[in-house]
């Protein structure tokens, strides 16, 4: 009865944890938006919706970080949508944040816009566009909305994500269940599950390599799954850093296939059998005799000690072989990921990447040992192979402690960061998941300790054989061979699987079932977080962007004129039951005329009072020439108060938008028209 209770209350316990996790995965899944731009355009020249008087020899793009480029990643197009841009552009003077393209001579006046694309140094594509006029501001053919982001095709997006994914989590297999085996259990090589679950995570590991190379040209570029065959998109991003580590993995697979063939190979021989001499049954003899062969039984047993350290000997030099050469192969492998990440890049690289390699290693001992132990209960192992993992999962854990806090203190910069970015809600999200794997890990330290505490549960469970199935002849009518075939059939498939499997290894293996699922779930999310940018980076882009409009930059040149206020009233309501979800969004410009504006916006609810949102966008877009959507960059003023400047250079029926989300999954874009000039 209390063995039941206990379990019942587990069940309660898992049933409760696997339900933190799920609200806490529809959260992630209904907040996390595309990933954002990790490199962002610091400044152009010409500048943003400038007018110069003379065309210039070149167009200038200033980033925050070094970026990579291709043979279009700079185009410029007259008013007509012709390129009038030499091609090729290059870094400016050697500065790796910077991309120049020459313009070609003779350009007539009128706006230009500017489209570009680049791939940032941590390798996340970024792109966008802008326009400047020569002489004066003119109607033209090209909508800036086709080059705004850097987003990619919907398909090639969930490939390339999904192939991330299945890396993370191969990389994971392969090495936790080397190290398990190495470390905990060499007898387990031999046996058929363990080799399928290697095999499984280094061919996984090579396809989704394969699948990243190929899908990482039309990513970068926004172009359909089809270009994923272009050899020329292929070899550009050999050119970048994350084709050079996926080249690099490829090679370490390789030299991954000949270790796994020696681990399996060497690990698989079971050592040599020391047998013992035979002794003489015959009991009878003096109390002399019987002194003496006590003796000789005690030099003996210390001979045959001798003799199975010395059997076991080239075993233990063999593991300590493989071990160094998996070590070597494992750093390399994590090094892969690391060097073309947010480690590479930002504050303290030499100390962020090391400890990224550290970061991804310790995951693996841990999630992908938890794989090979769940095989190994299944195999009937004895309690001194969990209790060897159960030491490897606890210093794996304190290893991830202290590198996460750190790789959490680097990405994030402030605390307002943690629920201010995406970055930070994820790092959420994933300290959630991780807490939670905690949690039943504990419970599997409870079940460990029951099944130490009873020796006859704890000791390995040696395999069972069965005899051969008594054949029946295909024309046989004898009913009872023939349900006796069927019984044995059924026995032998069910004796491995039951085999040992007492309540105690059940409740075991159980729990360690959960917290490879949550461990799943641990993957997912660090493959979004990767693709997240840094909570520093977004606070840096915030300050820039307010540090901009203080200094009274290009986008800052808004004039006001008393009396020229035009105030737009836009209700909404985006059906949430949040207080936020229903009100009025009011857009008041000045001058309202062509050129520089200054913008207000504030959110009222249906009280009348401010609300604040999770995320507002303002934009204004000319329908009648094609311009637009025209992003305003806002700055906080307040509680539902914002503030920023509007660039509209052409007269006309111009349309406001406002994008509100009230919640993670409650949005609405009120719009109207109003007239400029």
């Amino acid at each position: 009865m209390q063995s039941a209770g206990l379990e019942k209350a587990t069940h309660r316990r898992i049933a409760g944890v696997l339900g933190v996790l799920g609200a806490l995965l529809a959260l992630m899944l209904a907040g996390a938006g595309p990933a954002s731009a990790h490199a962002t355009l610091d400044s152009t020249d010409p500048s943003q919706n400038s007018v110069v008087g003379t065309a210039p020899r070149a167009v200038t793009l200033t980033f925050s970080e070094s970026v990579s480029l291709s043979g279009d990643s700079v185009r410029v197009l007259d008013p007509a949508g012709k390129a009038v841009d030499t091609g090729n552009p290059a870094h400016a003077d050697g500065k790796g944040n910077t991309a120049r393209v020459g313009l070609q001579d003779g350009l007539a006046n009128g706006t230009y816009t500017v489209a570009w694309r680049a791939v940032s140094d941590d390798s996340h594509p970024v792109g966008g566009a802008f326009t400047f006029s020569i002489g004066a501001p003119s109607d033209t053919t090209v909508s800036a909305t086709a080059f705004q982001g850097a987003e990619a095709d919907g398909l090639v997006a969930a490939l390339y994500g999904t192939g991330r994914a299945v890396a993370y989590t191969a990389f994971a297999l392969l090495v936790g269940v080397a190290a398990f085996v190495l470390i905990c259990w060499p007898a387990g090589t031999a046996r058929p599950r363990v080799q399928r679950l290697l095999m499984t995570g280094w061919t996984a590991l090579l396809v989704s390599t394969v699948a990243v190379l190929m899908l990482r040209g039309p990513y970068e570029r926004g172009t359909g799954v089809g270009q994923a065959f272009d050899l020329s998109l292929m070899r550009a991003t050999l050119d970048e850093r994350i084709g050079t580590g996926l080249a690099a993995r490829l090679l370490l697979l390789a030299a991954g296939g000949v270790f796994l063939s020696l681990l399996v190979g060497q690990l698989g021989q079971a050592p040599r059998p020391v047998v013992p001499k035979p002794r003489d049954e015959d009991g009878n003899g003096t109390t002399a005799e019987g002194s003496a062969a006590a003796e000789d039984d005690a030099e003996a047993a210390e001979l045959r000690e001798l003799e199975r350290r010395a059997a076991e000997r080239p075993q233990r030099e063999v593991r300590l072989g493989l071990g160094v050469a998996g070590l070597v192969l494992t750093v390399a492998l994590a090094a892969t990921w690391v060097g073309a990440d947010h480690a590479s890049v930002g504050i303290q690289v030499w100390l962020a990447l090391p400890l990224g390699i550290l970061h991804l290693i310790a995951m693996a001992l841990w999630l992908g040992g938890l794989a090979a132990l769940l095989v190994a209960l299944r195999e009937g192992v004895g309690v001194e192979v969990v209790d060897r993992f159960s030491k490897i999962a606890f210093g794996s854990v304190a290893v991830l402690a202290v590198t996460g806090i750190y790789q959490s203190w680097r990405g994030l910069g402030s605390w307002s960061a943690l629920t201010g970015t995406e970055y930070g809600r994820l790092l959420l999200v994933k300290s959630g998941c991780v807490v939670a794997m905690l949690g039943v890990a504990w419970m599997s330290r409870t079940w460990l300790a029951r099944l130490r505490s009873a020796p006859a549960e704890a000791e390995e469970v040696a395999p069972v054989e069965l005899p051969e199935p008594v054949a029946v002849a295909a024309n046989g009518e004898d009913p009872v061979r023939q349900a006796q075939l069927e019984r044995q059939l059924a026995a032998r498939q069910s004796a491995g699987r039951d085999r040992g499997l007492t309540p105690t290894r059940a409740g075991l293996r159980r729990s360690v079932l959960v917290e490879a699922l949550v461990a799943v779930a641990v993957l997912v999310v660090t493959t979004m977080l990767t693709n997240s940018p840094p909570g520093r980076v977004a606070d840096e882009i915030k300050a820039r962007a307010a540090g901009a409009a203080v200094a009274g930059g290009p986008g800052a040149a808004a004039q006001t004129e008393p009396g020229r206020t035009v105030e737009l009233k836009l209700p909404y309501d985006t059906k949430g039951r949040t207080p936020n979800a229903k009100g009025t969004a009011t857009v008041s410009l000045n001058p309202a005329r062509t050129g520089a504006n200054e913008v207000q916006l504030a959110l009222d609810g249906a009280d009348g009072q401010p609300v604040d949102v999770p995320e507002v966008q303002l934009a204004f877009t000319l329908p009648d020439r094609d311009l637009g959507p025209l992003p305003v960059q806002l700055t906080p003023e307040g509680t539902g108060r914002w503030s920023g400047i509007a660039q509209l250079p052409l007269a006309g029926n111009w349309v406001v938008s406002v994008q509100v989300r009230s919640s993670d999954i409650d949005q609405t874009t009120p719009t109207q028209q109003f007239k400029i000039g």
